[in-house]
């Protein structure tokens, strides 16, 4: 326990890999912020702008912007601050900081995205009963679940790894993670990792039933229904089923990376696996929505051409 006092900073190794090019880095990782926020704060004003969107879709969407911001500021800035500030070391309050920030943003999303599913099922299977349904207050109880849940239900895990004492100090990866810390202690870690498995399940269960059952309703109804119903059903599902495939690819990346040696593969591909799924959700969701939603298509191309206000939908 004395030698805990003396791991007061994280060094991320990665970046020793990535000084010889590290300019050309810091330009990548700092458009691709830029971007990340000019999509997301795009998508914000064009749905706060507009009463038309204030539907519960648009609603989902407007807070998958704000996660996709959330997550993004904090694997970004530090990402870019610690890629040039040698000796790449960060404070192990700060590893943990972000640690908490990244887990609850992954599990934010995934969250959001099932309660987005819900929201289509409720679409194709009840139209006529939609606004009954999808009433302004339980959209708020939606939402709310969105953030409290995974927000509460990783602190409470996460607690747990805060009480670890660390007898090393090196992660290989460019950013801190839960199982990277994990890895660094000098205790006995098989009660938080068995506990750490059986989180996941808790983490994902109830977001993997409601997708489930939302979709198998969904396709039943496809199945029952007109050309013209399937052909509309399809339209309305394809953007949400783009963004959970995308995020889907993401998260096997990051299982593959961290449980599994990946040493034998480039440096560039193992970078590129660690990040997908904190970078690319956030980078293609405005584009996956903003291009094939029309009422919010059309919103962005007035607010990007127009030097005037937003115009209201006809």
């Amino acid at each position: 326990n004395f030698f805990f006092f003396f791991v007061s900073l994280i060094i991320l190794e990665a970046f020793y890999r990535m000084e010889d090019l590290k300019y050309l880095y810091f330009v990548i990782f700092f458009m691709i912020y830029m971007l990340v926020l000019f999509a997301n704060v795009t998508v914000i004003i064009v749905v706060i702008s507009n009463k038309v969107l204030h539907k519960p879709m648009h609603i989902f969407l407007c807070n998958l912007a704000v996660n996709g911001i959330y997550g993004s500021t904090a694997l970004l800035p530090p990402l870019l601050a610690t890629l040039m500030s040698p000796p790449h070391e960060v404070s192990l309050a700060c590893c943990q900081a972000q640690t908490y920030f990244l887990h609850t943003y992954a599990i934010i999303e995934f969250t959001i995205l099932s309660v987005m599913c819900y929201d289509r099922y409720v679409a194709i299977c009840y139209p006529l009963q939609y606004h009954t349904i999808m009433t302004i207050t339980k959209v708020y109880k939606l939402i709310a679940f969105s953030w409290g849940y995974p927000l509460v239900a990783f602190a409470l895990f996460f607690i747990l790894s805060l009480r670890l004492t660390h007898c090393r100090n090196i992660i290989g990866r460019v950013y801190c993670s839960n199982y990277s810390l994990v890895k660094l202690s000098c205790d006995d870690t098989n009660v938080v990792s068995a506990i750490g498995l059986l989180s996941v399940v808790v983490y994902t269960f109830p977001q993997l039933v409601m997708t489930f059952y939302s979709y198998v309703h969904i396709l039943k109804i496809c199945f029952t229904a007109t050309k013209d119903s399937k052909i509309k059903a399809l339209k309305t599902c394809t953007p949400h089923l783009f963004a959970i495939l995308n995020y889907s690819v993401g998260c096997f990346f990051e299982i593959v990376q961290s449980r599994f040696d990946t040493s034998y593969l480039p440096f560039e591909t193992q970078i590129f696996m660690s990040l997908y799924f904190l970078i690319f959700p956030p980078i293609l969701n405005p584009a996956i929505y903003g291009l094939s939603v029309q009422a919010l298509r059309g919103n962005i191309f007035r607010l990007c051409g127009s030097k005037n206000k937003l115009l209201p939908l006809k």
